[in-house]
């Protein structure tokens, strides 16, 4: 059995199928004070450190790769956005430029991550049936029952060393289930700059969840 805190606060309780109410009940009450700390986690949940609602104008920048990039407004033909250590977004796609680089971002998501994926479930030895990425606001990646691996298209944001760190944090799932220490060894033995990685997502996570 195990209890996740969601970053929208919400409590989630994974229990083997079959389990009493009351057992689940008992689990939950032995870990009350686990659950508040993290829920008034003074990290996790602060307040955002800009405000959400960027304007895609000239000047504004965005995040990808761990690095903010200016944006440029630009007459082309071309309905695409064009990325050159900055971003070239047409001026026809201004009145939906935020999907439009929602898209862009999938996009990437899909060409970066699902790669390094197989290759750190490679080096671990694991099998994985299918690599999704996927739009959940509040969950950075999560590993199914039937071996599948889910990441959220918003860590393309994030730098690498963060990605790969949340990748293997998933792939260790199909090693260990649990949260032990065994657990932990594995991601660091394959992630040195975990305690690294895990501090960026505390100190920028609400900011990838906007989607500029």
């Amino acid at each position: 059995m195990t209890i996740t805190v969601e970053r929208d606060r919400s409590v989630v309780v994974h229990a083997p199928e079959g389990t009493s109410d009351e057992r689940i009940r008992q689990v939950v009450e032995s870990k009350r004070q686990w659950i508040y700390e993290k829920t008034n986690h003074p990290q996790k949940y602060r307040n955002l450190l800009h405000p959400p609602g960027k304007e895609l104008v000239n000047g504004e920048s965005v995040l990808y790769l761990g690095r903010q990039y200016r944006i440029e407004i630009v007459e082309t033909d071309s309905t695409e956005i064009r990325f050159a250590q900055r971003f070239f977004i047409p001026a026809s796609q201004v009145s939906k430029r935020v999907e439009t680089l929602r898209e862009w971002y999938v996009r990437k998501a899909e060409e970066k991550i699902v790669p390094r994926v197989k290759q750190h479930a490679c080096q671990l030895g694991v099998e994985v049936a299918d690599v999704k990425i996927v739009d959940n606001r509040y969950r950075w990646g999560s590993c199914t029952p039937n071996n599948n691996i889910n990441l959220n298209w918003r860590l393309i944001k994030a730098p690498m060393f963060v990605i790969d760190y949340v990748i293997i944090h998933e792939l260790a799932h199909l090693i260990e289930a649990n949260h032990t220490p065994r657990f932990w060894n594995i991601i660091r033995a394959q992630t040195p700059t975990m305690d690294k990685a895990k501090a960026w997502l505390k100190e920028y996570g609400q900011l990838l969840e906007q989607v500029i």
